[in-house]
């Protein structure tokens, strides 16, 4: 749920001319599912691959995930480009680079059990089930949980289960977390979200004003010892909390 504002990132290529007819007739609904395979190999050769995404798993994961399938038909023309993409309610599917960033800097392995703080779409869960077996997600928005839950079962995503709550206090039953991922900024880094984090876990959250650029922060649990480490500017949607 971000726009990357970041530093040393490559400015991607202006695309070929096929590749934009083949967006206006993804956007005209004559799309098969071998254009959008199509598209979706582009979109990790050029925007992926091409910047600093390198862990494999991360790059078969954001190959595997059925992008356009996890945004609402009026804007799945789009689905591949390198931009967010509106999902409604003042949300949005954060951009294909920050999704692989984000996930590659977790270090996942099969075998880790993930949260995920703003489930959205499911797409950022998608990515992440295609790589370890169990996923947490959970989102505040109602009729969002819903969608992003509709679109994992139908994707067949059955290892992730989605939860309507206030991501603040994390989903205590499931801890610990080898990782968490917070899709939403912060103005602080919840410390139950730290609770929830198993010795040498590690979590991703953007920490900021929601009005002005933010910083994702990486945080790496060590017994008591906790470390944080500023990695770049971005601009995500604020975290949104239950009125008490």
């Amino acid at each position: 749920m971000a726009r990357l504002i970041a530093r040393n990132v490559l400015i991607m290529m202006n695309p070929i001319l096929a590749t934009l007819m083949l967006i206006s007739a993804i956007a005209g609904s004559t799309a098969t599912s071998d254009d959008f395979a199509e598209l979706r190999a582009q979109m990790v050769a050029e925007q992926l691959e091409a910047r600093d995404i390198t862990d494999e798993a991360t790059l078969d994961a954001m190959g595997n995930v059925p992008r356009h399938d996890f945004i609402p038909e009026a804007h799945r023309g789009m689905a591949y480009s390198d931009q967010p993409i509106p999902i409604g309610h003042g949300q949005t599917i954060s951009q294909p680079y920050i999704v692989a960033y984000m996930t590659q800097l977790l270090e996942l392995e099969p075998g880790q059990r993930a949260l995920e703080i703003g489930a959205g779409s499911g797409y950022q869960a998608a990515v992440l089930a295609e790589i370890i077996d169990e996923v947490y997600t959970i989102e505040i928005i109602e009729e969002l949980a819903q969608f992003g839950e509709d679109n994992l079962r139908r994707n067949g995503y059955d290892n992730v289960q989605v939860k309507h709550a206030d991501g603040y206090y994390g989903w205590e039953e499931h801890a610990p977390f080898d990782a968490i991922i917070v899709t939403a900024a912060s103005a602080d880094i919840p410390s139950p979200l730290v609770d929830q984090l198993k010795d040498d876990g590690v979590m991703v959250i953007p920490v900021g004003n929601p009005m002005q650029t933010q910083q994702l922060m990486l945080v790496r649990k060590d017994g008591d010892d906790i470390t944080t480490e500023a990695l770049m500017p971005v601009q995500f949607v604020p975290f949104e909390r239950k009125e008490d």
